[in-house]
């Protein structure tokens, strides 16, 4: 379980791994030095592993390169403990770019963040960029068949910040009436909550039975961890699925200048994408981004994320607020 001293360490560990990187040298658009397409030097990208990853910068590097060869900067990579470390990072102006979960998006423009959505991650090309959450709990498990048994039960949730893995699912609970509404600040009124920090640990917390039931996004259940090994097929059920979920994206902070912004919207737009990474040599056979193993970036707008201030709505939770 993740308790609250965990959690501070976690949140202080990302900030650190940010303000480490700028003292270093490695930062950013407060930069006089530009590249001759009008970039920093050097530009920082942020981002959190939706599972447990020892690398999750190889699941970016596509990314990286192309962002290099397009902007001629060099392309530093900050894998953050904690989405907060993100949000913060970029609200101090130390982060350039970073790739948010929904909530954390919503959630850093509430706070203040001034950014650009670049694009939205899809998971096949041609598919509207979005997923769903996932409540799960084993197979053999006859006493949870819907989000109403959860109910008593210690239930795997992924982070507070999480947009599928805590505030999706919050505003289930509240909907079914295992949490009363209004209390999603206090979701261990209905339940007992664990926090299991990624979207694997916590289809592999109840994979062991150590949670009665958790939440998970669609992928991660039914590709990802079936194509590692980590959980065999059926070996899960899914007992409810969310709305779909605007989907993950990449946001520039807006102090990189108005132009510069309008070319990483073109380069996200028609150069984030596995079929134009081969045809530009940069993979040199179909590969995936991010650690939601997407086939590339399409358009996204503010508007988008609507649904997720929705949500925020629903739920009233204090992580909405600035």
């Amino acid at each position: 379980m993740t308790t609250l001293t965990a959690r501070r360490t976690g949140i202080a560990a990302a900030l650190l791994s940010v303000t480490a990187l700028v003292a270093a040298g490695c930062s950013s658009s407060d930069s006089d030095a530009t590249t001759e397409q009008g970039f920093p030097e050097t530009i920082t990208l942020a981002a959190i592993p939706a599972e447990n990853s020892s690398d999750l910068r190889a699941s970016y590097d596509p990314v990286i390169e192309r962002l290099q060869r397009e902007t001629g900067a060099t392309v530093e990579f900050v894998q953050a403990s904690d989405y907060a470390g993100v949000v913060e990072g970029l609200i101090a102006g130390n982060v350039d770019l970073a790739f948010f979960g929904p909530f954390a998006y919503v959630v850093a423009g509430i706070n203040g963040a001034q950014m650009t959505p670049l694009g939205a991650v899809v998971q096949d090309e041609g598919t509207p960029p979005g997923y769903q959450s996932y409540g799960i709990t084993r197979a053999d498990n006859a006493s949870v068949n819907s989000l109403a048994d959860y109910a008593g039960k210690k239930v795997c949730f992924v982070d507070p910040s999480s947009t599928s893995g805590f505030l999706y699912p919050s505003a289930g609970l509240i909907e079914e009436g295992v949490v009363a509404s209004g209390s999603e600040g206090d979701i261990s009124a209905g339940v007992t909550p664990i926090y299991a920090g990624g979207h694997d640990a916590s289809a592999l917390a109840v994979k062991a039975g150590d949670c009665d039931a958790g939440f998970a996004f669609d992928t991660m259940v039914d590709r990802t961890m079936i194509d590692n090994g980590e959980l065999a097929p059926g070996e899960l059920k899914t007992v409810w699925k969310s709305e779909t979920i605007a989907g993950s994206l990449f946001a520039a902070n807006n102090d990189l200048g108005t132009e510069a912004i309008a070319k990483l919207e073109d380069v996200f737009s028609d150069g984030m994408n596995s079929d134009a990474f081969v045809a530009d040599g940069i993979c040199a056979e179909e590969c995936r981004i991010t650690d939601e193993d997407a086939w590339g970036v399409v358009p996204a707008q503010d508007s988008d994320y609507d649904g997720v201030r929705h949500v925020c709505e629903v739920t009233g939770s204090e992580k909405c607020q600035g």
